[in-house]
């Protein structure tokens, strides 16, 4: 232990703030800056191996560049008595384990700090700098209410990089007795850690979630009676339910938790960018979510079908509700974010059942692959079909896709191998070449498409029998619920999404509805078969959904 007035290079020690595990750490003086700081010496024996030390100073200056408000900075690293240092600004206020010595936060508090911590981190991991070492004890709450996390970096000098000794036993600062300091860093590893498997960001991410549940329940997620029981139980078990420890914990909230601490890391949030990004989402939600505040509003609801394709890199794949036809003016929907990666997603369908949604989407730079999702579990189910986008789903399940998808005439076009596949998985049945979108029948017998044939586009249903074809392109085609009709966009200039809306008969007669737009990418057919939806850009840059009828009227559902 130091005494006042002792040196450390330049600084002069004022006064110890604690000691734990991972060292000392001090107030100090820095005498150029005229400036208070915190000092945390290293135990001398975590300096003896030169190769770790030089990975941790490392990480450490690519922290201190980070200049993050929710990361503590680091100014400065030494030597003192061959044990290293850490200088870094001298923090007002107490750790997040101190905080929780009083309980469960409310909801909005537990989502406000942990909006705070998800920035951070995605900071950190966006410069390939993960934690492997979060927990309350690591997390500080200043006198303002800011949050910072605090020893990036110190994991990897404490554990040689991807040995499994001594993985239960990482150094914490203590908050109790002996026991508790080593069940309180197990008790927020990730599973892989528990293994010793490398760990990446998202095991940061799993150790989030632990800590987000604590701070609603007030309970910790796999406190058990050893360090050995807890890490079988974050390996095999769940926690209780959120909603049983505390009923104002919205469903949203816990998908949120839920879905942090999945046991596989391809399962969980895939950064802490979209980690939180969710949270904003959730901002002032508690008790009432507000799907049931929404669906308050009238007695009747419509599942809105996904009528976008190629949506922008990093959006969300979203399940609008629009409830209240009780007049004749529709209540805004209500969405609820249901993928949590970053790339592009090419299209969404529901599957029969109505509420498990089948959807394509190139994550992180991979080619396209097909999942499920449902509303209920965050978690996506990947079909194992890859380079292939989604296309239609029919009445008896079945899904309709496009083998190794390339560029096709247009925004959000693409053309390639159709095929048909169950949807409870199997090896596709390649159909037809050249194909650039396809939906099925209501009966779920027969597909229209739109196939590429020498120099023109043409709409065949069934394939082979050409209803229309133009030198242009066409997209969106949409058989009715009766099976008579195939509603389309035309779009006149290849490379160009503007054109207009139509609906052909079985005998080719077609009747344009909507005409004009700059841009039209989106279509579906009203359940009773009266009506089409579609998205289009009239002007500017907003993008609405409209309603046409058959009879001609168009009116605004909803904009965009």
């Amino acid at each position: 232990m130091l005494s006042s007035g002792a040196k450390l290079g330049p600084y002069e020690i004022l006064s110890p703030l604690g000691a734990g595990g991972m060292g000392e750490v001090y107030r100090a003086h820095d005498p150029r800056l005229e400036r208070e700081v915190a000092i945390k010496v290293l135990p001398a024996s975590y300096s003896r191996d030169a190769d770790r030390l030089r990975r941790f100073e490392l990480e450490a200056r690519a922290v201190a560049a980070l200049n993050h408000p929710n990361i503590v900075s680091v100014f400065d690293l030494g030597t003192y008595e061959e044990a290293p240092y850490v200088v870094s600004e001298l923090l007002e206020g107490e750790t997040l384990r101190d905080r929780l010595q009083a309980g469960a936060f409310t909801a909005r508090k537990a989502i406000d700090f942990a909006i705070q911590i998800a920035h951070g981190l995605a900071a950190a991991h966006q410069k390939g700098i993960a934690h492997r070492d979060l927990k309350p004890e690591n997390i500080f709450i200043t006198k303002d209410g800011r949050v910072k996390i605090l020893d990036f970096g110190l994991a990897k000098l404490t554990q040689p990089e991807g040995s499994s000794a001594a993985q239960t036993s990482l150094p914490t600062t203590p908050s109790g007795t002996e026991p508790g300091v080593v069940l309180g860093t197990v008790g927020y590893m990730s599973p892989e850690q528990v293994r010793g498997a490398p760990a990446d960001h998202r095991s940061d991410i799993f150790a989030f979630g632990a800590i987000l549940y604590e701070m609603l329940s007030g309970q910790r997620a796999f406190k058990r009676d050893s360090s050995i029981e807890t890490m079988t139980a974050i390996l095999k078990e769940d926690p209780p339910e959120l909603s049983a420890t505390n009923k104002n914990i919205s469903p949203g909230l816990e998908r949120v938790v839920n879905h942090c601490l999945e046991k596989s890391p391809e399962q969980r949030f895939q950064s802490a960018r979209d980690l939180a990004f969710g949270l904003e989402a959730l901002s002032g939600i508690s008790g009432t979510t507000a799907a049931q505040k929404t669906m308050a509003v009238g007695t009747k609801k419509v599942w809105v079908r996904a009528l976008g394709a190629g949506l922008v890199a990093a959006m969300l794949l979203a399940l609008g509700i629009i409830v209240g036809r009780q007049t004749s003016k529709t209540s805004q929907p209500f969405f609820q974010r249901l993928t949590f990666r970053r790339g592009f997603l090419t299209s969404a369908k529901f599957a029969p059942d109505g509420n498990t949604i089948v959807y394509s989407a190139a994550w992180d730079g991979n080619p396209p692959e097909i999942f499920s999702t449902v509303p209920e579990n965050l978690g996506a189910r990947p079909l194992g079909i890859t380079d292939a986008d989604l296309l239609s789903v029919s009445s008896a399940g079945e899904l309709a896709i496009l083998l190794h998808p390339v560029a096709g005439f247009g925004p959000g076009s693409s053309t390639g191998k159709l095929a048909r596949v169950p949807l409870t998985g199997g090896a596709p049945r390649e159909i037809l070449d050249d194909v650039m979108e396809a939906d099925w029948s209501p009966s779920g017998t027969q597909l229209a498409v739109i196939h590429i044939v020498g120099g023109s586009v043409r709409l065949e249903y069934p394939i082979g029998k050409v209803l229309y074809e133009t030198s242009g392109w066409l997209s969106r085609p949409r058989i009715s619920p009766q099976g008579d009709k195939v509603a389309f966009l035309e779009h006149p200039v290849r490379g160009d999404d503007a054109g207009s809306m139509a609906v052909v008969d079985l005998t080719g007669k077609k009747v344009t509805l909507d005409a004009g737009s700059i841009s039209e990418q989106g279509l579906a057919w009203s359940p009773r078969g009266d009506e089409i939806w579609f998205s289009a850009t009239k002007a500017g840059n907003t993008e609405k959904i409209f309603a046409a009828a058959i009879a001609g009227k168009v009116r605004l559902i909803l904009r965009t």
